[in-house]
């Protein structure tokens, strides 16, 4: 499965994704392409669900 491909009802822990964000970066360089950027930006949104998804299970 390709980064930016998560399947609905597919759920990666906030540290797995947080770990896909730094290889990312860590591949670019530190400068991202626009492709990247969307790829990116796809990670911040999957890491903030699961940010919430385990605050909640938490509480």
């Amino acid at each position: 499965m390709s980064p930016t491909s998560v399947s609905p009802g597919s759920v990666r822990s906030a540290a797995e994704v947080n770990e896909r964000i730094r290889a990312l970066w860590m591949r670019a360089g530190g400068s991202l392409s626009t492709q990247e950027r969307a790829e990116y930006e796809l990670l911040v949104v999957e890491w903030a669900s699961a940010i919430r998804g385990e605050v909640v299970k938490a509480a």
